[in-house]
């Protein structure tokens, strides 16, 4: 899953880029408006974070220019009275929560959001695999799997894909986060691990040139 953060407070929003990626997302983390807009017309996020009251371009500006997008948005401000939280709505946002918050809630409405795409239900299945996002679980063959933060993103991505081909570009775009190196090879590094952990017979083909498929 893969979440962009804007947030003005750099404390705060260096501690909820931290907690997410803790609790298994790729996240980039962002402190104005025009910086949000910029990154998501570059990435294709899955969810948006957004603070309200922000420098450059208001917060409210954003979630107008992105609602309707495919990144879900939530508005996480300390304006929360109902009005505001109907406001928010009303502009295109999916989800409101106010500040101050319970960080375990935050991790659970953001997974909500990243379910409500029609193309990714909360547990798949392929065969003897079983992917289940929201407890973020794998087993193939009633066996649980040992995946890291990042071997679960590539899988996740790859059985969502449901047999197309995945780039290696969409792989580091979409599990890893902005700091990721293009030029490594860590996404081949990965998946030789999650192949490894999947075990016989192969569930991942290299498509030479274009990327994986399952």
């Amino acid at each position: 899953m893969r979440v962009l953060v804007v947030e003005d407070h750099a404390t705060l929003a260096a501690r909820i880029g931290e907690g997410l990626r803790d609790a298994g997302m790729a996240v980039d983390v962002v402190t104005d408006g025009a910086a949000a807009l910029t990154r998501a017309a570059e990435t294709g996020y899955d969810v948006v974070v957004l603070d309200r009251d922000l420098p450059v371009v208001h917060g409210d500006q954003v979630c107008r220019s992105l609602a309707g997008g495919p990144a879900r948005i939530l508005m996480l401000t300390a304006a929360s009275a109902v009005d505001d939280r109907v406001d928010g709505l009303e502009l295109g946002a999916d989800d409101y929560l106010g500040k101050p918050f319970a960080f375990h809630e935050l991790v659970a409405r953001v997974r909500a959001l990243s379910r409500r795409a029609p193309s990714a239900p909360p547990v798949v299945r392929r065969g003897d695999l079983t992917v289940d996002r929201a407890r973020h679980r794998a087993s193939r063959a009633d066996r649980p799997l040992q995946l890291t933060r990042k071997e679960f993103g590539v899988l996740e991505l790859l059985i969502a894909a449901d047999g197309a081909v995945v780039s290696a570009e969409e792989l580091l775009e979409h599990v890893w986060d902005a700091n990721a190196d293009p030029f490594s090879n860590i996404v081949s590094v990965t998946l030789t691990r999650l192949r490894r952990k999947l075990g016989p017979p192969a569930l991942i083909e290299t498509v030479v040139g274009k990327g994986y498929r399952m």
